[in-house]
């Protein structure tokens, strides 16, 4: 809005109003010194770069074309996983859960929000919700219904117990008619959902 003969065109005008107050909180916390602007480009960059869904796909990716990379998922993902770079705190101790037509796996963690931080990002908020951490062990056919998730009868749910100790990663089928696609191409599939 022009005043004084100066023109403040607002430069921050297709921000939402959520960005629009993080980005003056972040000012904010800048001038009065209490956060250092590098600090925060760092953990910008780890969470926008380093870790997130996008590892966790191209994990996944690379077990559905690579049977010798599947094999060494299965007996040491800890290990499978650190060979793309993707390890570091919430992720030291990892264990890859193959889904099959016979058994779909689910993960929750009943006392916290234990997330293999590394291949899947920060959790989002209903992992951490304490509905989904009681209905996913009593109810996880229904759970994962409202999600859109639905099995036949016969398939076996397993919930596994993520805990401080031990983190999951679920591979789920390969998609029928994907052959034809890259390792990329397949990643590209990938959510942290899916």
């Amino acid at each position: 809005m022009p005043h004084d003969g100066h023109d403040h065109t607002d430069d921050h005008s297709e921000l939402s109003p959520i960005a629009l107050r993080v980005k003056a909180l972040e000012s904010l916390l800048i001038e009065k010194g209490y956060v250092d602007p590098a600090a925060l480009d760092v953990l910008i960059d780890t969470y926008e770069n380093k870790v997130g869904p996008r590892n966790g796909a191209k994990v996944v990716a690379r077990a559905w074309t690579d049977p010798a990379y599947a094999a060494w998922l299965k007996t040491d993902a800890t290990a499978a996983i650190k060979s793309f770079g993707f390890a570091g705190r919430q992720g030291e101790h990892m264990v890859a859960l193959f889904n099959t037509p016979e058994t779909h796996n689910m993960v929750v963690c009943t006392l916290c929000s234990c997330y293999p931080w590394p291949v899947l990002g920060l959790p989002p908020v209903w992992y951490k919700s304490p509905p989904y951490r009681s209905r996913a062990v009593i109810d996880p056919r229904g759970v994962l219904a409202e999600f859109g998730v639905t099995l036949p009868e016969k398939t076996k749910i397993s919930v596994w117990d993520s805990t401080a100790e031990i983190r999951y990663l679920v591979i789920p089928m390969r998609p029928a008619n994907t052959e034809s696609l890259s390792e990329e191409e397949l990643a590209g599939l990938v959510n942290r959902d899916s």
